[in-house]
């Protein structure tokens, strides 16, 4: 009698054991099906990628900024008397000359000008690498606004962007135009990239480039993140000519401005490295674009 009540006993256990398990597969299964079509679970936990207001944002970049500051080390900047480039004509300095279609020059005034260098659409595993290689021999600090998928895919790059002092910012997860999909949609693509990017950095972006430069008033008004588009814009992805973008850029740079170009032609990088040096002669010292915001 003992025996027979023992095998029931047993028999069940087995039955609630198969039911669990298969409870558990079905609910991993519904986070692989999930987690591919791109759908966040947060169950109702607050999720600290983005901040209440601006103000919040640029009191965390500030924070972030200081920091950097703390070990930073300017561009190396030629100096004025030991440079024999010759500088642009000025009424204070007569029978100066100037190369007005390279823009290169020497003289400079009152210290460095800040600009900021800005890269689209990477990490790139065919270009990146060698662009931070450069950007590291010149000592020159600058801005990625990546797209999540390939962040995603080239994780060690996106760590050695954020590691090597550069700044992160967010360009969607697929590169989408916001502009012709809906505000929740347009939202998934930026949430998506900023966990995509936290889960490698630590930190989530906070700030952000649509693609294309559009993004609507309405939308943009309710992003926590500040938005970031660019004044000086080579057309590098149209071109693919080292040369011609090179020119676009120095010609046209002036204090403050922020460069567009993209970190997935080679071109690009080669006309990266140039841009730097020249204006470096010229006097301008590269920042990111939060301490470029925040000066």
């Amino acid at each position: 009698m003992d025996l027979g009540i023992g095998k029931k006993e047993r028999r069940r256990k087995d039955r609630e054991e198969k039911q669990m398990i298969r409870c558990l597969c079905a609910v991993l299964y519904l986070f692989i099906v999930l987690n591919f079509l791109g759908v966040s679970l947060d169950f109702g936990t607050e999720e600290k990628m983005h901040y209440h207001d601006a103000g919040m944002v640029r009191e965390a970049v500030s924070k972030r900024v200081l920091d950097k500051d703390a070990g930073k080390v300017m561009p190396d900047i030629p100096d004025k008397e030991s440079d024999d480039i010759s500088g642009k004509e000025s009424d204070d300095v007569p029978g100066k000359e100037s190369d007005e279609e390279t823009g290169e020059t020497a003289e400079y005034a009152d210290g460095p000008k800040r600009i900021a260098l800005t890269f689209d659409d990477g990490p790139n595993v065919a270009c990146t690498g060698r662009l931070l290689d450069g950007l590291k021999k010149r000592n020159v600090r600058a801005t990625f606004f990546v797209i999540g998928k390939n962040v995603r895919a080239n994780p060690k790059l996106t760590k050695r962007i954020y590691e090597e002092g550069h700044m992160i910012g967010n360009h969607t997860y697929s590169h989408i135009d916001m502009s012709k999909v809906s505000e929740g949609k347009a939202e998934k693509e930026l949430k998506k990239t900023s966990r995509t990017v936290h889960a490698i950095t630590g930190e989530y972006p906070q700030y952000m480039r649509p693609p294309y430069g559009v993004c609507s008033k309405k939308l943009e008004d309710s992003l926590d993140m500040l938005l970031v588009r660019w004044t000086i814009d080579p057309l590098d992805w149209k071109s693919e000519n080292t040369d011609d973008i090179v020119k676009k850029v120095v010609t046209k740079a002036e204090e403050n401005d922020i460069i567009l170009l993209h970190d997935c032609y080679n071109t690009s990088v080669d006309a990266a490295f140039k841009i730097i040096d020249i204006l470096q002669k010229k006097g301008f010292a590269f920042v990111t674009v939060d301490e470029l915001f925040l000066d």
